[in-house]
């Protein structure tokens, strides 16, 4: 890839880091990536993807603005209430750098729609908020042999990892069935500290870019935990579950099952 003048202005800190180099930021420049939810892990993963210069980010989610996103979804502003997340995330991301395509989906992502909508992007990023979601797109991921960097936030607690299939952990591994509804609550009923999506979404982004230019350590079969309170990142070994209901050597889930996706309105 030939960069112009300004290209190579705009990424100079990348091009001169030896492990990124030229050839590094053309991979960024032709990867895509499909980054679910537009709240506060998506946003701070597409402004960053985007300020890196990642070539495609698609964005769904299927919700709106409202005020007490603002706290954290870093996104979205004040001129932008009302409007639909991936509208105004992709305004945002634009006015950062014009030369990455956007796409926005405003949409629910259900078994019937993810292996078309992800087929044609080289790495997925869960950026939602419910457990329905993580399933279904752990699920589709691990059937679709698509690299899928997970992130999740609640209260002063955050926590990644980094899922690539036949190679390692899938988030069943970790959690093999879905907690009841109302064991664990949402942000809307805990809350969450502004400042940790920024954290972990960073951490996600960072992680997606080392899988981009095939450098570095991923959180493969790791579990990353962040405790805000205690300023500390602790590191959980999660082996591969030879008899994970998807990813194992038997696996009894081979088609995507009816997961009741819903957004959290927060």
């Amino acid at each position: 890839m030939d960069f112009t003048e300004d290209q190579v202005l705009r990424y100079s800190r990348h091009i001169i880091l030896p492990e990124i180099g030229g050839k590094g930021q053309a991979k960024i420049a032709a990867a895509k990536v499909f980054l679910v939810g537009a709240g506060g892990l998506g946003s701070p993963v597409g402004y960053f993807l985007t300020a890196a210069g990642v070539g495609r980010i698609a964005i769904i989610d299927d919700d709106h603005v409202e005020l007490s996103n603002l706290q954290r979804q870093i996104a979205h502003s004040t001129k932008t209430l009302g409007m639909p997340k991936v509208q105004s995330a992709k305004e945002t991301f634009n006015a950062l750098n014009p030369e990455v395509e956007i796409v926005a989906l405003k949409q629910r992502l259900t078994r019937d729609n993810i292996l078309e909508l992800i087929k044609d992007y080289d790495i997925v990023v869960d950026g939602s908020d419910n457990f329905p979601t993580r399933y279904l797109v752990n699920d589709a991921c691990v059937m679709a042999g698509k690299p899928l960097v997970s992130g999740a936030i609640l209260r002063f607690e955050g926590q990644v990892t980094t899922i690539l299939p036949k190679q390692g952990h899938c988030y069943r591994c970790l959690f093999e069935d879905m907690p009841p509804p109302g064991l664990v609550p949402s942000c809307q009923e805990a809350g969450v500290l502004g400042v940790l999506p920024g954290i972990v979404g960073g951490l996600q982004a960072m992680e997606v870019l080392k899988l981009i230019i095939d450098k570095g350590d991923v959180l493969k079969n790791t579990l990353l935990i962040i405790d805000a309170l205690k300023t500390t990142f602790r590191k959980v070994k999660v082996p591969k579950n030879p008899k994970c209901p998807v990813c194992g050597e038997n696996p009894t889930i081979t088609e995507l099952q009816d997961y009741n996706v819903v957004y959290c309105s927060v």
